[in-house]
């Protein structure tokens, strides 16, 4: 692995360090069903797009991919020492809700370095449905030639009105990588990131399906 897949300033053995423990970290908490690793690019430009529910998502795709990844993250975390590891580990800030161009172009560097970058397209949002997308990934390809890794997490949000839950199943499920044609303007980028809004809704409904049986028989 070359220091080219993370941005300007990162520690590469801190990072591989990071994911060496978030592949374990979460194992005593929860039982990890984790499907499709092999379908992750071992190496080239790779936008990955994800729903998310909480905060524990970006964590555990980080650690259980098998290559370096660096994600964008909201900008309120990089405070104290929290913040100052999730730079020395190649994590980009990013304020959700403002125009700010830096982010992303620290992200094409790493896109254009044979790095993958991690987005979670439905910005602010927090129930994993994927009905909406911000731009930002359809960006990101447009300016790398990215292909678009799309990845599906379900388990970690506990359903309202639900208790405590004993070492609950989470799934996370990767979906094949696909090459997107990304046309000029903002025409352009919004019929992109619709088309990857639907790929990764395709896939999270998959996951739900899938986990169905299982949701059943604990209610």
């Amino acid at each position: 692995m070359t220091t080219g897949e993370l941005p300007q300033g990162a520690i590469p053995w801190l990072h591989d360090t990071a994911r060496a423990i978030g592949r374990w970290v979460f194992r005593p908490a929860f039982r990890l069903r984790v499907d499709g690793l092999q379908r992750v690019p071992r190496g080239g430009p790779v936008v990955l797009v994800a729903n998310h529910s909480s905060m524990l998502e970006p964590q555990l795709i980080f650690g259980m991919l098998p290559r370096r990844s660096v994600f964008l993250v909201k900008q309120e975390l990089f405070r104290g020492i929290a913040g100052r590891g999730l730079s020395g580990i190649g994590q980009i800030p990013v304020r959700r809700g403002e125009p700010d161009r830096k982010p992303l172009l620290t992200a094409v560097a790493v896109l254009r370095a044979g790095g993958l970058v991690g987005v979670f397209p439905e910005g602010t949002r927090g129930a994993g449905d994927v009905s909406a997308a911000e731009q930002g990934a359809a960006w990101l390809v447009r300016s790398s030639g990215a292909v678009v890794l799309p990845v599906a997490t379900r388990g970690t949000r506990r359903p309202d009105g639900a208790g405590r839950r004993f070492r609950p199943v989470v799934d996370l499920l990767v979906g094949e990588p696909f090459a997107l044609s990304v046309g000029r303007g903002r025409t352009g980028l919004a019929e992109a990131t619709e088309q990857i809004r639907v790929r990764l809704a395709d896939l999270v409904h998959e996951l739900d399906e899938r986990r169905a049986p299982h949701t059943k028989a604990e209610s």
